[in-house]
């Protein structure tokens, strides 16, 4: 029978909106874990699939439905951070399910790191028929290393993948409510501001790539970066050759695929972008220093830390 334990150890946050079949492979998944002291919030965004229904007839006490209409899946994210009564918090997105260690081995590291804040996890990440191992280096970054590799995106990072003290959570604000993609890094570099983060190299869950998911979405891909350097302006300063270099990154990458109208209209979204506004020499420029200064944080990482789990 599963523990009825009024303090769980670890708290479970799942934003959800019209997933209700996905959404309940997610909860499947927490419900089954070896480790049973820990509640799991789903936070329904307006759902009009029959989502209440589904959930609200499992009867076990560890899941919490919460149903409302909230302002997106980040402010539902923060509407569990405030409901959960555990010390830890990670979160699970609908579509994703955890493998049946990922809470005793999550809450493991917490246990024996007091002063830990942050922990990422692996995944493998599917898409159709294709698997990808998305596997860091096991090691802990400080407040600078962490802040770089988010700039440059050299580790794997997604919202399944994030756990945290609540505590934490509650003082850097919890989740940006204006940010609609990107919003797990923007998450832990605020996070940078504050602490370090523990990468651990063991795959603990499966990401689902949904179609209806926005990281999948070709378009606004720039707007969504823009909206990020609007609120982190210092990554300008600090890594001049870094924003040129993502802009024309995703503008080759339309270009080689065939996608001409995605790769013009990202141009422009940049031209048109207070915060951006790069022209084509100055993204050339920017995409050869930033590669150049991408390879470089590899190539210390590798030397640290090692080589990449395969």
């Amino acid at each position: 029978m599963p523990e009825t334990d009024p303090a769980p150890l670890i708290t479970v946050i799942t934003p959800t909106h019209n997933r209700r079949s996905k959404v309940l492979r997610a909860v499947e998944s927490v419900l089954a874990q070896n480790f049973t002291r820990f509640e799991h919030i789903v936070v329904d965004d307006g759902s009009t699939d029959g989502t209440e229904a589904a959930l609200t007839a499992i009867r076990d006490p560890r899941l919490i439905y919460v149903g409302a209409k909230w302002r997106g899946a980040n402010a539902a994210r923060n509407a569990g951070i405030e409901r959960a009564r555990a010390p830890v918090v990670t979160f699970l997105d609908s579509d994703d399910v955890y493998l049946p260690n990922r809470l005793e081995r999550t809450l493991a590291w917490f246990d024996e790191n007091p002063t830990l804040d942050v922990l990422i996890s692996s995944f493998v990440s599917l898409k159709g028929d294709r698997s990808t191992n998305c596997i860091n280096r096991g090691a802990f970054l400080t407040r600078n290393t962490l802040e770089r590799a988010l700039v440059a995106q050299t580790i794997f990072i997604a919202g399944s993948a994030i756990t945290a003290r609540r505590e934490a959570l509650l003082a850097i604000g919890g989740y940006d409510s204006d940010i609609a993609r990107m919003q797990d890094r923007e998450l832990l570099l605020r996070f940078a501001g504050r602490s370090g983060a523990q990468l651990s190299e063991e795959v603990d869950w499966k990401k689902y790539n949904s179609e209806n998911s926005i990281s999948r979405q070709r378009d606004g891909y720039v707007e969504a970066y823009a909206n990020l350097i609007c609120k982190h302006p210092y990554i300008i300063d600090r890594y001049p050759d870094i924003p040129p270099y993502m802009i024309a990154r995703q503008i080759i990458a339309d270009t080689i695929k065939g996608r001409i109208s995605q790769a013009f209209a990202g141009y422009l979204a940049n031209r048109s972008s207070k915060a951006l506004g790069y022209s084509l020499p100055q993204l050339l420029r920017g995409y050869v220093g930033g590669r150049r200064w991408r390879r470089d944080l590899y190539d210390e990482f590798r030397a640290k830390y090692g080589a990449r789990p395969a």
